[in-house]
């Protein structure tokens, strides 16, 4: 009896984590890290017109990101912005960006945290410097 009531108690506990996953819930420190020197040169500089502040190449950089794909941790609308790391070759946008954390309430320059996807939103990774 004890046997079953035990796997009853793992499958719940393994459901509730797949619903978490699936809610869009990311706990802190789920996401892969990169180091900044394993990214492409043009993150670098990026994530450096980020904290100065601009000036941006592109016009869309620093609206915000809306998280629709819930792959970075649950935060209020607005706490997330967008960056464009450039692609050489291409002309236009890419698919490569930085998403900082911070809301436009606050200086997004000073969170610490930037996260980079060269795959246009499909998987990210926290920029570790």
């Amino acid at each position: 009896m004890t046997s079953g009531l035990c796997r009853q108690a793992s499958r719940s506990a393994m459901l509730a984590l797949l619903w978490l996953l699936l809610s869009g819930f990311a706990p802190p420190g789920s996401l892969p890290e990169v180091e900044l020197d394993r990214l492409p040169p043009e993150a670098a500089r990026t994530l450096m017109l980020i904290k100065q502040g601009g000036p941006f190449p592109y016009p869309r950089d620093g609206i915000v990101f809306q998280n629709r794909e819930r792959l970075l941790p649950a935060r209020q609308r607005g706490y997330y912005r967008e960056y464009t790391v450039r692609t050489p070759g291409l002309n236009h946008r890419g698919a490569r960006r930085i998403v900082a954390g911070e809301g436009a309430e606050r200086d997004v320059r000073s969170s610490g945290e930037y996260y980079y996807t060269g795959d246009h939103y499909r998987s990210f990774r926290r920029i570790k410097e």
